[in-house]
């Protein structure tokens, strides 16, 4: 530990003498309709705000998931309404910060990370964090912190999966309703509708959650927040392994789970240093991840382009908008048992 931050001392004599700071990353509209309570506002806190955005993808899921399929135009809603997380990094950012929320519950590890920087000093404490995601795993208490953060992971990814798995059972079940074996003849309005939910200024639905929210709940998976009460008798009993078309490695979860912890350790430590937000905007960043939600966006596009009937939208949604998400947002495949 010691090397380490003495490196990280080094390093932060070396950002000292240099003045610049990067530009803040462009961020998407939020669109919140519950009154602001006392406390810093979710809006100029990057961490709640795109936490907030994985709360609203959980509970745009859960809309998706009541919603009687009834016309293809329905099909059409639920696929726009996912993509739009999907793109870019909105939907990694969001899940990186929403699971440093649920580690943040750990009061023991962040004293622990008090005491290391007013020990060794805060620059140096954030230098180290920043530069090695696995490092905030070493700290004494870190283990229950992580294993919260992993145990949600579980739940949430699962909820997917299991959206995924109801939209699959629907589009065999969707064969036997007239409309939707007709012929699929909105394939260009459907692709330029996946391509204008890239653009980063397009407002996210239902993002609803603020400071006072995330600051008095208990924060657990966000898919607990919106529950599923609906039965769903012929869904499989469990979902098969399934295997992406791109060969894509997972981080292990030392370096993913590290990287959320570090994300709490940071924001522990107080944003009255001049590194401390961009430290976190460069952790709020999974590569691998990102690049298997950008696989499943392709596969998801290219499937809609080869969709000959409505009820095949069905399936494009379940297996590369769901299921190939749950996937890559699934943070425990190396956990230890």
């Amino acid at each position: 530990m010691l090397n380490i931050l003495f490196s990280a001392m080094a390093m932060v004599s070396l950002l000292q003498d240099d003045g610049s700071t990067p530009p803040a990353g462009e961020q998407p509209l939020l669109r919140l309709d519950v009154v602001e309570t006392a406390g810093p506002d979710v809006n100029n806190d990057i961490v709640l705000r795109s936490a907030s955005q994985y709360a609203g993808f959980h509970r745009t899921l859960g809309n998706i998931r009541d919603r009687e399929i009834t016309s293809g135009a329905v099909l059409d809603q639920s696929m726009d309404e996912i993509s739009v997380y999907l793109a870019r990094e909105r939907l990694v950012r969001a899940w990186l910060a929403y699971s440093s929320l649920i580690a943040e519950q750990h009061p023991q590890f962040l004293d622990d990370v008090r005491d290391v920087a007013d020990y060794y000093g805060r620059d140096a404490a954030i230098a180290a964090l920043a530069n090695d995601p696995a490092y905030a795993g070493a700290f004494r208490f870190a283990d229950a912190a992580s294993e919260a953060v992993l145990e949600s992971i579980d739940q949430d990814s699962s909820q997917i999966r299991e959206l995924g798995e109801q939209y699959r059972q629907t589009a065999y079940s969707l064969q036997n309703e007239r409309w939707a074996n007709a012929i699929a003849r909105d394939r260009q309005n459907r692709l330029a509708a996946l391509r204008a939910a890239d653009d980063i200024s397009a407002p996210l639905a239902n993002d609803l959650f603020t400071t006072s929210f995330f600051s008095e709940a208990d924060i657990g998976a966000a898919s607990g927040l919106f529950p599923d009460t609906t039965p769903h008798p012929n869904l499989p009993a469990s979902t098969p392994n399934l295997t992406l078309q791109a060969d894509i490695p997972y981080e292990p979860d030392r370096v993913r789970v590290g990287r959320i912890l570090s994300i709490a350790a940071l924001r522990a430590i107080g944003e009255d240093t001049r590194y401390t937000e961009e430290s976190i905007q460069s952790l709020l960043a999974d590569p691998l991840a990102q690049r298997c939600i950008s696989w499943a966006r392709i596969n998801l596009a290219q499937c809609v382009a080869a969709a000959h009937f409505e009820y095949e939208d069905s399936f494009c949604i379940a297996q590369h908008a769901l299921i190939e998400v749950s996937n890559c947002l699934e943070a425990a495949q190396d956990r230890q048992q």
